[in-house]
């Protein structure tokens, strides 16, 4: 089959080949045909190092498609059952899993490799690797979907919109009448836009480069949309004597925009970074504003959720059309055409690519 392998860090093009193979579909595992993926910015980001991953490796982890194999001991899938694949799944036994965060589980394990190129072995991004045309998954890591939901939109489900729109609702608790900021438009910054919309924000700000991104923003509900320098003009006109936003949402990655989220709460505010930096990059405070400023500073990993829970959530609001999953599928490409549309995202391109079998 076909597939999309990375094979080493730093590379800037991934090799499509056509003889990849799956490993054997054994105990509690189950094989899916992928029949739509997205492309998310963290399959850039680990080309690029800034997620520590073992190569060769074939990308991809935005995926939907359909059991056609389940190996011994699956419990609650069969074949046929349209699913979406999910990186975060929990084992039951770790302190995380005990304590209500099963999303920060230590206990799942992708080291395996789950595909075979050319007789050597491939490992599986995120466990998944859905950049090929079929995948080997974990049950736990297979959700299943109403048979109803489009391959596309059931695509996207799977990693970018529960982390935007996550971020939002469960890491930041977004109150009603509250005011946000969001600082990069693409497509988690998107979500969390249509998160703070959903949990009644009064004012939301969209802070893009690309006046492009910034347009899409407000399709999304963003309120206002501005370019970085104008990021203190409309500070002052939306907040007024608070002098600063009640949550801010950094969805880029880059120690300047951490920064600049940060500095663009009020005292006592929440800042929530969302985008995945490289680990050698630095952001830096001074010793005197934490106390000062009051203000609450976390991460958040998946939109801080538990997939078997976010994923069918979000499906309802969709369906419900309350969020906007058609709007964020903006242009299809073939696998083939995969490096092109990386090409357009180190572009800074606003765009959403989902590639369909």
């Amino acid at each position: 089959m076909r597939a999309a392998v990375l094979r080493q860090i730093g590379d800037s093009a991934l090799e499509v080949v056509d003889d990849a193979e799956l490993a054997e579909t054994g105990p509690g595992m189950v094989r899916v045909a992928i029949r739509a993926t997205g492309i998310c910015h963290s399959d850039l980001s680990a080309m690029q190092g800034s997620f520590p991953i073992p190569t060769p490796c074939v990308l991809g982890h935005e995926g939907a498609g359909e059991i056609v194999e389940t190996g011994p001991d699956v419990t609650d899938l069969v074949v046929g059952d349209h699913v979406i694949a999910t990186g975060v799944t929990q084992c039951g036994q770790c302190s995380f899993c005990l304590t209500g965060q099963g999303h920060l589980c230590i206990g799942a394990s992708f080291g395996e490799p789950r595909f075979r190129v050319g007789g050597q072995p491939v490992f599986a991004l995120a466990g998944i690797g859905s950049f090929s045309e079929e995948v080997l998954l974990s049950q736990e890591a297979a959700i299943r979907i109403p048979r109803n939901v489009p391959w596309d939109v059931a695509a996207i489900v799977g990693c970018g919109v529960p982390s935007g729109v996550g971020a939002a609702i469960n890491a930041a608790k977004v109150i009603p009448g509250s005011s946000v900021i969001v600082f990069g438009c693409g497509g988690v910054g998107t979500s969390v836009i249509q998160g703070a919309r959903l949990a009644g924000a009064a004012e939301i700000v969209a802070v893009d480069l690309l006046a492009e991104k910034r347009e899409k923003a407000t399709r999304f509900g963003a309120t206002h949309a501005v370019a970085p320098g104008d990021v203190a003009t409309v500070k002052a006109e939306v907040t007024g004597e608070r002098d600063g936003f009640d949550y801010g949402f950094e969805a880029i990655g880059q120690p300047d925009t951490i920064r600049a989220t940060y500095d663009a709460v009020r005292r006592g505010g929440t800042a929530v970074i969302v985008g995945v930096g490289h680990p050698e990059q630095q952001v830096v405070f001074n010793a005197y504003e934490f106390a000062y400023g009051d203000k609450t500073l976390r991460g958040t990993w998946f939109g801080s959720g538990d997939p078997r829970v976010e994923f069918p959530r979000l499906l309802k609001l969709w369906n419900a059309g309350r969020l906007d999953l058609d709007g964020m599928i903006s242009s299809r490409s073939r696998l083939a055409d995969i490096n092109s549309a990386f090409a357009e995202l180190r572009a800074g391109r606003s765009i959403r690519i989902v590639l369909t079998g």
